[in-house]
């Protein structure tokens, strides 16, 4: 089975474009993420693909079916909420069992499929308790339990970790992760938080704007961005972004000159991207190493962030050390590896070779 969403559009009435001609193609089996910052279009994308929203144009193809015309209930997905949505008046066991009791499944089959997915999200000691008698993380588990209970050819998920904790956050991404490989299932999860999506997503599809950014593997996104906004929104702390121009080898930016042998010439103006772990601390003046000036630094067990600044450019530079021996204002010495550096198009925000 694949899912393909072939230049999808949504236009809502007012007048907001929430998707603009999204292409965008992935297999059965996959943990796809769609991730972006609020109004993104990433929850109208999964809102699409179940069929709550209606497409304005284009087609949303599963396994070669064009599924846009057809109605939720014939497109085989299941849906878990950020809220969850359980029904509060009845027991964990009639929440799960619900949308078996709707295909009219036999009793007999409707209890042995609801304590089989009961056990595999450990809920099974909770099926006679009410939603209000449970935790968020127990409640999520119900929720998720009852999304997967019937076998649904696609499991969509929009922000269902939002409400909990971090602690819980944590514990609940492990178990999805550990049930997406146990059941080998196709799930489409719906996110704002980057951390999520590099530790859940077999492959995430970056949104901005309605637009698809970028398509790739985590380790794929996170070291070779395709555009300044990948670069600056993937990361923490984001990646450090100078603009300024590449001549003969050396970008400048303000009074700053970084050595950047083996990128495209641009004196029409780029900018340069590093990430704060790739910058190499020094504490004394040296070949290839650019004065700076600690401004803040902030202990991150077991690293240090320093916020140093040369006039008027600033870079947050991380590192695995103790740091507590540099005063603010006592001058640092920054080196850039050239293997680190990235360039990007001042005006498109492409991805320069």
């Amino acid at each position: 089975m694949s899912v393909i969403f072939d230049k999808v559009s949504k236009q809502f009435p007012d007048g907001t474009i929430a998707l603009d001609h999204l292409d965008l193609e992935f297999a059965k089996g996959e943990f796809v993420v769609f991730l972006g910052p609020s109004g993104s279009g990433k929850t109208t994308a999964c809102r699409c693909l179940s069929g709550l929203e209606e497409i304005t144009s284009g087609r949303i193809l599963v396994d070669g079916v064009d599924v846009s015309p057809l109605p939720p209930r014939k497109r085989n997905m299941s849906m878990v909420f950020q809220n969850y949505a359980l029904y509060p008046h009845k027991t964990v066991f009639e929440n799960i069992a619900y949308p078996l009791r709707v295909r009219k499944l036999a009793r007999g089959r409707i209890a042995e499929e609801v304590r089989r997915v009961a056990e595999l999200l450990q809920i099974e000691d909770y099926l006679d308790r009410r939603p209000r008698q449970l935790s968020g993380g127990q409640a999520q588990r119900v929720a998720v339990a009852r999304a997967l209970v019937w076998k649904p050819d696609i499991c969509l998920m929009d922000e269902p970790l939002s409400n909990l904790d971090a602690l819980l956050r944590l514990q609940t991404r492990t178990e999805l992760k550990r049930l997406h490989r146990e059941l080998g299932s196709t799930f489409v999860f719906v996110t704002h938080d980057q951390e999520e999506a590099m530790t859940l997503g077999t492959r995430i599809a970056v949104l901005c704007y309605g637009r698809l950014v970028q398509f790739d593997v985590p380790r794929k996104i996170y070291h070779e961005p395709a555009t300044r906004f990948v670069a600056e929104f993937i990361g923490r702390p984001a990646m450090n972004t100078l603009e300024g121009h590449l001549i003969d080898g050396v970008f400048h930016t303000g009074d700053v000159k970084i050595a950047a042998p083996g990128l495209m010439e641009n004196d029409q103006g780029a900018v340069l991207g590093i990430r704060p772990e790739r910058i190499v601390l020094h504490r004394l003046a040296g070949p290839g190493r650019v004065p700076f000036f600690l401004d803040v630094a902030e202990l991150v067990e077991p690293d240090t962030l320093l916020f140093v600044k040369s006039n008027e450019t600033g870079l947050v530079v991380r590192v695995a050390e103790d740091c507590s021996d540099i005063a603010p204002g006592e001058a640092v010495y920054l080196e850039f590896p050239p293997e680190a550096l990235h360039l990007f198009d001042r005006s498109s925000g492409r991805r320069l070779p």
